[in-house]
């Protein structure tokens, strides 16, 4: 590490602290706040210890450089709603604190577990209307808890019984916490060194002190309701005695409890999560990094168990105070590793500093965290038809969280996150293309007269290239775009390559499309249908197992969409009786396609400079890179044409029959082959090497010209033909 990283990391990481260390101390407080008496000084505690544990801790095991690992919001706002509901139940402080402990043990170990299960991935794709909704109503809770302590009331004293009576406020805390947020919103345009947080709370203890002058009684430090007070044991002797008290605690665990702490360990576990991968990503495109969801996840939660164990808050990777490291000059994870040092340090050596903290200070602190929390900007959904249910979600997440609680809006967090998919599905169409038959042609080679017949009669074949999700929520939307089609077309072709998901109502739709089909003499068919999509659904064996695809009903399966346009194609050409038939004797020169008119002299010299060639079904013609500088020429059978890429995946490009000719690139550029040929069938070609044609048309220059001409003239063909079908791709 060089010298500059080293010093970057070094301020980045003192100046995290000095933003992390106020709200984690805030953040302690409000959580222990609701067991009265002297919770209030083990709840700053708790937010020292938790700094320093999870600021360690999880850069060693979470790896992601700059990231700053705190006691955070969301943390205080779960934790703290717990403390309340269980102080409510009339439990003994010493029994919710372990009760706390073991949802914040639970908590780290789900962490764990989503790590160790790949979870850290998921967890990013939870909805942004149910993720902003959750942190804006932590937001709300946290400002509407923060209100008692800006106002210095008293132990008892409810907070709408103060509003109506504002002699119970407390002038000293009310000025002390104006004062706070003052310096707090004020600082950045003072100072972009000295982090805000720091600054208000200077601010709120100067205001404190300054009050203190004419009130002599605000400097005592015992029972003194408007400071933390004295912390009582810190250190590091302190921690190991934690430690085994906190172990000792949690043997009066009782197994009625555990209905007490999983939903809250749930609710905890993924908030943290989502705070943590968030800021993830904000590093990321801060950074040009890039981190490992699941890792962090499994770091994060290594931490917070330590936390726990040593009586420290729960955390997560915050991002306030990883900005502040990377704005600092922050460079690697040691930038985080030093954040939580000094954390440590603090801890160590400032316990009677923060003793003289005002809790009006850290709760004008919380209250400004709380506000920039709450997202405002949500309220700009208003002003579209198609975001009025994003806004509605929004509120709907923030009224349960103030109303009932955060537990309940987790739940309705998640409901809301379904309905939100289904939505989406059921908005977008599940229809990407749909072309007719004589629009898009298969890969097989079709002489004039046939490629003529299949234009004319094209309009009976469909071609719909599915995607998304099928299922109940999309199979009316899918009925009513296909039903005009399946009443009147002869084949319908439908292409899943694009499909994620389907499941038994879609397969029961399509049953039935087939079955109306079939009573008309039609067919539906299949193309593309994956081995395995994204959910790991093998969709050609769920075709199988629910019936779909079985003999009597005559639904066909085909790799590609260019076999089942062929079968549709080859079905059409009987009809008119214009199949190339690939058996029969073979044909002469003056026979295929692009050679016919001419004098039977000419065609004397051009079988004179051919050679004849044979080939068994799936013999190789050439393959992918071989050199070239011939052109082949079909007398009997047919060949297939095929781009490899990689090992295992292959592209048809086209079959050529009887009649027909390929490998007029190579011929005219002598360049390498670019896929490859393969007989299907017992194949006979005529073989003209660009050598023996050259020598040809040396001596007899108008024959040259006049075979590349023709072959110049059934190239544009082919070219315009490919023209004409990109066109029809584009504008479907």
């Amino acid at each position: 590490m060089g010298r500059s990283n080293l010093s970057g990391d070094l301020w980045g990481g003192l100046a995290a602290t000095l933003v992390a260390l106020p709200a984690s101390i805030a953040f302690g407080v409000a959580i222990y706040t609701p067991m009265g008496g002297a919770a209030t000084a083990e709840g700053a505690l708790a937010g020292l210890i938790g700094a320093a544990v999870i600021g360690i801790v999880a850069p060693l095991l979470g790896g992601t450089a700059r990231l700053v690992s705190a006691p955070c919001a969301p943390a205080a706002a779960v934790m703290s709603a717990l403390a309340m509901e269980l102080t409510a139940r009339g439990l003994e402080p010493a029994r919710v604190v372990m009760l706390m402990t073991l949802v914040a043990l639970l908590s780290g170990g789900l962490q764990v577990l989503y790590g160790l299960l790949g979870g850290g991935t998921l967890i990013k794709y939870i909805p942004y209307p149910v993720v902003t909704g959750y942190l804006s109503g932590v937001g709300v809770v946290i400002f509407l808890k923060q209100l008692p302590g800006l106002l210095g009331l008293g132990p008892g004293v409810h907070l709408g019984e103060a509003l109506r009576a504002p002699g119970t406020w407390s002038a000293p805390a009310l000025v002390v916490g104006v004062a706070t947020m003052l310096f707090m919103v004020l600082a950045p345009r003072w100072t972009k060194t000295v982090p805000a947080a720091i600054v208000g709370l200077a601010g709120g203890c100067g205001a404190y002190f300054a009050l203190a002058l004419r009130d002599p009684a605000l400097l005592a430090l015992e029972g003194n309701g408007l400071l933390i007070g004295p912390l009582g044991g810190a250190g590091l002797a302190a921690a190991g005695e934690a430690l085994s008290a906190r172990l000792a605690g949690l043997g009066g665990f009782a197994a009625a409890d555990l209905g007490l702490i999983v939903t809250p360990a749930l609710t905890l576990s993924a908030l943290l999560s989502i705070d943590t991968l968030k800021t993830c990503v904000v590093v990321d495109a801060l950074t040009r990094s890039r981190h490992d969801s699941n890792r962090e996840m499994r770091g994060q939660g290594v931490a917070n168990v330590a936390s726990a164990l040593l009586g420290g808050m729960p955390g997560a990777g915050t991002s306030g105070a990883t900005l502040v490291n990377i704005a600092s000059g922050g460079q690697t994870q040691l930038s985080g590793l030093l954040a939580g040092a000094f954390a440590l340090i603090a801890y160590v050596a400032l316990a009677r500093v923060v003793a003289w903290t005002p809790l009006a200070a850290l709760s004008g602190i919380l209250i400004v965290v709380a506000y920039r929390m709450f997202d405002k900007g949500s309220f700009r959904l208003l002003r579209q038809r198609s975001t009025v249910l994003d806004f509605l979600v929004v509120a709907s997440v923030i009224a349960v969280a103030v109303g009932v609680g955060l537990i309940a809006a987790s739940g309705t967090g998640v409901a809301l996150a379904i309905l939100l998919f289904i939505r989406d599905q059921i908005r977008g169409t599940v229809v990407h293309r749909k072309v007719q038959g004589n629009q898009l042609f298969s890969r097989q080679r079709r002489l004039p007269e046939q490629l003529a017949a299949l234009k004319r009669r094209g309009e009976e074949t469909v071609v719909y290239e599915l995607e998304g999700n099928l299922f109940f929520g999309t199979t009316d939307q899918l009925l009513s775009e296909l039903s005009a089609d399946v009443a009147t077309r002869r084949t319908m072709i439908l292409d899943l390559r694009r499909v994620r998901s389907l499941d038994l109502t879609a397969a029961h739709l399509l049953e039935q499309m087939a079955t109306r089909l079939e009573e008309r003499g039609g067919r539906l068919l299949f193309s593309n249908v994956p081995k395995s999509l994204p959910s790991g659904q093998d969709l050609r064996a769920y075709f199988d197992e629910v019936g779909l695809v079985r003999p009597e009903s005559h639904v066909k399966v085909f790799p590609q969409l260019s076999d089942a346009l062929e079968w549709a194609e080859d079905r059409i050409l009987e009809e008119e009786s214009l199949v190339t038939a690939d058996e029969g004797p073979p044909l002469d020169v003056n026979e295929i396609d692009f050679m016919r008119g001419r004098k039977p002299e000419t065609a004397r010299q051009l079988a004179e400079a051919m050679e004849t060639r044979s080939y068994a079904v799936g013999e190789p013609i050439f393959r992918q890179g071989d050199p070239g500088g011939e052109i082949y020429l079909v007398r009997r059978g047919s060949v297939r044409i095929s781009l490899r890429i990689g090992d295992a995946k292959e592209f048809h490009i086209a079959t050529f029959g009887r009649g027909d000719f390929f490998g007029d690139i190579s011929f005219l550029d002598a360049g390498i082959r670019s896929a490859d040929a393969v007989a299907e069938g017992p194949t006979d070609l005529f073989v003209l090497s660009r050598a023996r044609f050259d020598e040809l048309a040396d001596k007899h220059p108008r024959l040259g010209q006049q075979v590349l001409g023709d072959l110049a003239l059934a190239l544009a063909r082919r070219l315009r033909h490919a023209d004409e079908e990109i066109r029809v791709l584009e504008e479907a």
